[in-house]
């Protein structure tokens, strides 16, 4: 085992004012990069900065092979995360994040050094101290590295390169066939917010019955009370239920009768970020006795009017989010809907004949998705056994 300090330079980030940004990027100034920008190791363009270029020292351009880390955050979770540099790029970093730069003839080993188990354990362990927010120099330097043979980093980072490679591809494939899903809704149905092919309108109320749900914290002077799962905010996705975490409640058997969860209920957030206002998703199998909290409305729709699938991508077209926007209470970046106005929403209602064909498509375009996730899940497993057996 070798120190990291001894093979790599830590570069620190640009340091700047306010009055030092440019409103777009000019023959002056040069596209600077956040701690936003570092996304599952990578790096994203989305709302980036411009800062004067007389800010920033050569060496504070981005090289390939650099390893561009958070080092400074409100959040223990985003310090030291961390993306590898493919290519040169005229593009610079502010003060909350370094680079570092490799000494080495395989940066790329070291690169992917930063993405391993143990780096983000060690990282991890720093912060669990005494509210250690920052990762200084002496941290980095100090971190332990397996540095095998020459060929041999450059054939550990071919093979992970190749396994990361075939994740983005099965991660595509799947966002393609999502665009495909609503690509479909709009050749049958026609742009919502326009209504090209004149479909009637009906209230959201008169074609479903809407509850909200359990409150925690609740009182009840029942004594029998029982555990059971619920559907907490986090777990309502646009489009899709997220099952990564399954709180519990202590709920009473009528309370359990009341907010039951059945299968093809939609469940729908009451509030959340402005862009994400009203997302809702289909629970198609909920756990036994799965009930949902009060932040989550349950629609339970009329089958013979309006179908679960058709309904759910209604919902994550304009006119649905447009009205939500419209209507909502919006207070310190938090927007929220109540139920008088879920039941007021406008929706398009096609046949049922063609709500059922598009039902069918999607089904069958879901069968795919489950065949790509799959193989993706299987992908990740085998990468993490890598970088664990790679890295320690």
């Amino acid at each position: 085992m070798a120190k990291l300090g001894d093979y790599i330079e830590q570069i620190r980030g640009v340091s700047y004012k306010p009055t030092d940004l440019h409103d777009s990027l000019d023959e002056e100034s040069v596209t600077l990069l956040r701690a936003n920008n570092i996304q599952d190791g990578h790096i994203v363009m989305d709302e980036v900065v411009y800062v004067a270029k007389n800010k920033v020292v050569e060496k504070q351009y981005l090289k390939k092979g650099d390893i561009l880390i958070c080092t400074s955050s409100g959040s223990k979770e985003l310090v030291g995360k961390a993306a590898y540099i493919e290519e040169n790029i005229p593009i610079t970093f502010g003060a909350f994040c370094k680079v570092i730069r490799p000494k080495t003839e395989c940066p790329k080993y070291i690169g992917l050094f930063f993405q391993s188990p143990y780096y983000r354990k060690s990282i991890s362990g720093l912060s669990a101290g005494a509210n250690i927010n920052n990762i200084r120099n002496e941290h980095i330097e100090g971190l332990e590295i397996h540095l095998p043979p020459l060929n041999e980093q450059r054939r550990i980072s071919a093979v992970l390169d190749k396994v990361s490679d075939l994740i983005a591809k099965r991660r595509e494939q799947l966002d393609k066939l999502d665009e495909l899903v609503k690509a479909r809704f709009v050749e049958m149905f026609g742009d919502p917010v326009l209504n090209p092919m004149d479909w009637p309108t009906y209230q959201l109320a008169d074609m479903a019955d809407i509850v909200s749900g359990i409150t925690k914290g609740r009182k009840t002077k029942e004594q029998d009370l029982i555990e059971v799962p619920y559907m907490a905010v986090s777990n309502v996705k646009d489009g899709y239920i997220d099952w990564t975490t399954i709180k519990t409640i202590w709920a009473t058997q009528s309370e359990i009768d009341q907010y039951r969860l059945l299968p093809d209920d939609v469940l729908m957030t009451e509030g959340g970020d402005p862009d994400k206002l009203g997302r809702g998703a289909i629970i198609q199998n909920p756990l036994e006795n799965c009930i949902h909290q009060n932040h989550i409305f349950r629609v339970r729709l009329n089958e013979n009017i309006i179908l679960p699938v058709y309904f759910a991508e209604f919902l994550q077209h304009q006119k649905a989010k447009q009205y939500f926007l419209r209507c909502a209470k919006q207070t310190t970046g938090i927007a929220s809907i109540n139920m008088t106005q879920l039941k007021e929403l406008p929706t398009l209602v096609p046949p049922r004949a063609l709500q059922k064909d598009f039902t069918n498509t999607v089904e069958q375009i879901n069968k795919s998705k489950l065949t790509i996730q799959q193989s993706l899940d299987k992908l990740e497993v085998l990468k993490k056994a890598l970088m664990q057996q790679y890295f320690g």
